[in-house]
């Protein structure tokens, strides 16, 4: 016994002599903070660290599994839900994991901002917080699309959409993201790099620069009332506090930042027996609308403003507010330096926090309900008014068939019914030519999805010469004048060169 324990002995000297590391992981365990801030509130940071480490364990082993490709993902995470032992439970953990890492980061947000932790010497520290937050929403955001079912193929789009508004960059952007003008298979590729390699890579470089800080400028004290930040006297009344009313982070704050970690691991844990992997639902089809597309919890607050806001107001409030309120959030700590710290005095920052809870559980709790056409009427089963297809050639009927086959009265209405997301198309004909409604339908745009690879040709062409009749009696459908002036050109040349050969040939002997 004795020898081993010098054998092992042996072996940590040998390594210490090349890594040197007791030193810097003494400081940093036995590193002196408030007796105060050894408290509950301050063990949202290090759960979400925790998360972090869960999230990425059980991502490498599904990334065994997962095949980012366009007609094999859904497949490849069937395969992981009903045929892999504990594949299912893999996946639930993976997806709660996700949930509940983005819970706390906004949990731990809000804390530090009530506890005024923004504040000199901790301003860069804040900053860096901002970015982790949105680095753990864009984890989310393309786990989501990772699942590639319907939900994920629509939320896809929508983004695609809202990329698509930045102005003279936005066509770039959307190429850039989908590799590609539409959603493909080089878009899962491009996703998947981004959800194992991209985010989580800067993700953790961020986080171990957030770690560096807080342990080389302390844990925020106490917010007590009365005692003000100010940056010339600060660093000296923290390290004297922490000196003559402090204890070592390890054991004094640590055990509770182990025993809440350990809690939501096992809360993680029990969701996921309980409740279960997250889809993946149907297989994405953009003929498909009638699914009633949700994007997870966390973006559910933004997809119930899209719902509700007039047309004309999506694009500036989805170029303005977001853009808007990830610059107030950087500002803060540079604009506010100093100050009081307790949320007793500081009344502003309690009704900031408790309106944008309050916003959130609300927009969160409508968007479960919220229909993803907010106003609909007329879905496919119902049928078109008689007087559109009365005097209909036979392949604008069949484009008929198609239109309502493939559920275009879901976002489009038609007689004064249908789905109110796209505009009406009572009058389409007198704003599009054919060609333009050919290639509209094709390569979708702004809230409509491209179709060019779920119809065949033949349904195209019927669905665009039944577009070509939706236009009022008294207007004629629109065209393309430039391409009459050709037609009528080539219609000239021949008919000359037709009399010019029936002129040759009367004057053959």
């Amino acid at each position: 016994m004795q020898r081993m324990k010098q054998t092992a002995l042996d072996i940590y000297a040998w390594f210490e002599r090349r890594l040197q590391l007791e030193g810097p992981v003494k400081e940093a365990v036995l590193h002196q903070v408030p007796r105060q801030t050894a408290s509950w509130w301050y063990v949202f940071g290090s759960a979400a660290f925790t998360l972090l480490f869960l999230q990425i364990f059980t991502g490498i082993l599904l990334a065994l599994v997962y095949v980012p490709s366009a007609g094999h993902a859904w497949q490849s995470l069937n395969v992981l839900n009903h045929q892999i032992p504990l594949g299912w439970f893999l996946r639930a953990l993976h997806g709660w994991g996700s949930n509940f890492m983005v819970a706390i980061v906004l949990i731990h947000m809000a804390q530090v901002f009530l506890f005024g932790a923004y504040k000199f010497p901790r301003e860069l520290t804040w900053i860096l917080g901002v970015f982790l937050l949105l680095m753990t929403l864009g984890m989310a955001f393309t786990g989501q699309v990772l699942r590639f079912d319907q939900d994920a193929y629509w939320g896809l789009g929508i983004g695609a959409s809202i990329m698509s508004r930045v102005p003279w960059i936005g066509s770039g952007l959307v190429h850039l993201l989908l590799g590609g003008p539409i959603i493909a298979g080089a878009t899962l590729s491009r996703f998947f790099a981004l959800h194992v390699f991209v985010i989580p890579g800067t993700l953790l470089l961020f986080v171990f620069l957030h770690v560096w800080m807080v342990l080389k400028l302390g844990v925020n004290d106490w917010p007590m009332p009365g005692r003000v930040v100010r940056r010339a006297t600060y660093m000296e009344e923290y390290h004297h506090l922490a000196h003559t009313d402090g204890i070592p982070f390890v054991p004094g704050a640590f055990w509770k930042d182990l025993v809440f970690s350990g809690a939501i691991l096992a809360a993680v844990a029990v969701c996921a027996m309980v409740f279960g992997p997250f889809g993946p639902g149907g297989q994405p089809d953009p003929s498909i609308i009638q699914t009633v597309p949700k994007p997870d919890f966390f973006f559910l607050w933004i997809y119930t403003i899209l719902s509700y806001l007039p047309p004309q107001m999506e694009t500036p409030f989805l170029l303005i507010v977001p853009l808007l309120a990830i610059a107030i959030l950087l500002a803060l700590p540079l604009v506010a330096a100093e100050g009081e710290k307790s949320w007793y005095r500081r009344p502003v920052a309690v009704l900031v926090v408790s309106t944008v809870a309050v916003c959130f559980g609300v927009l969160t709790h409508l968007g479960t309900t919220t229909p993803w056409s907010p106003h609909m009427s007329a879905w496919s089963g119902d049928p078109l008014p008689v007087n559109r297809i009365h005097d209909a050639t036979p392949l604008a009927r069949q484009g008929a068939v198609v239109f309502q086959a493939k559920q275009c009265r879901n976002c489009h209405s038609v007689g004064g019914s249908g789905g109110e997301r796209g505009p009406a198309l009572d009058a389409v004909a007198t704003r599009l030519t054919i060609d333009q409604m050919r290639f509209k339908v094709v390569t979708g745009g702004g809230n409509m999805p491209a179709y060019g690879k779920n119809l065949s040709p033949s349904e195209i062409e019927a669905l665009v010469r039944f577009l070509e009749t939706l236009h009022p009696a008294n207007e004629p459908p629109a065209y393309d004048a430039s391409r009459r002036t050709v037609e009528a050109s080539q219609a000239a040349d021949s008919a000359g060169e037709a009399s010019s050969l029936r002129a040759n040939e009367g004057s053959t002997p």
